[in-house]
């Protein structure tokens, strides 16, 4: 019922912000832009983003059957197995469904999003195959998404590349910040949730997983930001992911022929599902981002960064940060909004500005929390989303929250 009520109070706050808008502030727009946008967003959802993901689907879902047959899968899943038991005690430790929440969260850590969305679909419905309340969220898909929607990922190739094309004197600065501050929003949302499913933190497993991930992290930002220039950094980037990604490919091929398994068909037979899979989330996915194109075009983010700024004012604090709140708003809501409102700020007040990399900072600190929510928990049928929201908002904030700090810290 949570995603029911956050839904219908979208448009309910949308319709006021827009009724204040017309009465008070005169603009007699307001109401076209915004059922300009409700078309546009159904648009978006089907054409640009569930009628592509169709393919990309078809691809890595065949690609993923491979992997399976190959026993890839059930490798990984044996190698992850026992930090997994911990955070996942309702996954067997051999389940499948450890290797391809693996798989998820490496392309993601990588940057690979077209890759990581397919990865995270079968993963969630892998999890679905445990789950004994089919329409209600279990405790292990709750914590996958949390994790995934903390958006950890350790090089933010796409920002830096949007800060080139705009001019900005090293597009690199905020690559250690971005890395900080995701890390921040991971570590948050994962200590929540184990909190609130009583899994204990202190078990020797978790700590040395936690606290070798840290070590490679805090060594390989390290290593990039005293040995290596910016040039440097996005060709390891551009090599290092998509080379792995390939790898991987071949990999699963090689090991599927070693055992004599008809590689073509097991393709096939896997790729079959990437439509249908693409086709069930389109209700989900038209019904999440209109009602966010509402929220967006009302203007309502306007008026909540209007009243942060007062309230900030009021307690006598700094509010030079204040300007770049859209973006971080925005980014639980969608990415190409946030996207687009970060490109504005960098427009606006300059791509080498304190605002302009601070957006940055945002838009690489999380990742879209109601469009994952929507997307994965729509491909198995799961309607209550139990407290997966709330705690993917809490990461959100954790970053955010992180991002203002290494921002004052790096750039102010």
């Amino acid at each position: 019922m949570l995603l029911t009520y956050i839904w219908t109070v979208f448009f309910l706050i949308g319709f006021i912000a827009a009724l204040a808008q017309w009465l008070i502030l005169g603009d007699v727009e307001v109401f076209k832009r915004i059922m300009d946008g409700t078309f546009e967003s159904a648009r978006l959802g089907v054409m640009d983003i569930a009628l592509p993901l169709a393919g990309v689907m078809t691809l890595w879902l065949g690609i993923m059957n491979i992997g399976e047959k190959a026993g890839a899968i059930d490798f990984i899943a044996k190698i992850i197995g026992p930090f997994f038991a911990r955070i996942f005690p309702g996954v067997p430790q051999n389940h499948p469904a450890n290797g391809h929440m693996v798989m998820n969260f490496s392309a993601n850590l990588l940057g690979l999003d077209n890759a990581a969305t397919p990865f995270g679909l079968k993963a969630m419905e892998s999890l679905q195959s445990l789950n004994p309340s089919k329409d209600e969220a279990s405790d292990a898909q709750i914590m996958f998404l949390v994790l995934h929607t903390s958006g950890l990922t350790l090089i933010p190739l796409a920002i830096m590349a949007q800060r080139a094309v705009l001019g900005a004197k090293d597009p690199s600065d905020i690559f250690i910040p971005c890395m900080i501050a995701t890390y921040v929003a991971t570590v948050v949302g994962l200590i929540a949730v184990a909190i609130r499913q009583r899994i204990n933190l202190f078990d020797r497993v978790i700590m040395g997983w936690l606290g070798g991930l840290t070590s490679f992290i805090v060594a390989l930002v390290w290593y990039m930001s005293q040995h290596m220039s910016r040039t440097d950094i996005e060709v390891f980037s551009k090599i290092s992911a998509n080379l792995l990604l390939f790898t991987i490919i071949i990999s699963f091929m090689l090991g599927a022929m070693r055992k004599k398994v008809n590689v073509y068909e097991a393709f096939i037979e896997g790729a079959k599902g990437g439509i249908q899979t693409s086709l069930t989330i389109i209700p989900y996915l038209v019904g999440m981002l209109v009602a966010i194109g509402v929220l967006r075009n009302s203007g309502i983010l306007g008026f909540i960064v209007s009243g942060f700024t007062w309230l900030f004012t009021q307690m006598g604090l700094n509010t030079d940060f204040t300007a770049a709140l859209p973006t971080a708003l925005m980014k639980p809501l969608s990415s190409s909004g946030s996207r687009a409102l970060m490109v504005d700020a960098m427009k606006t007040y300059g791509v080498d500005s304190f605002i302009g990399r601070l957006t940055c900072i945002f838009q690489g600190s999380a990742d879209t929390t109601f469009y994952i929510v929507a997307l994965y928990f729509g491909s198995v049928g799961i309607r209550k989303t139990r407290y997966a929201i709330s705690m993917g908002l809490l990461a959100d904030f954790a970053g955010v929250v992180a991002a203002i700090f290494v921002a004052y810290l790096f750039f102010h």
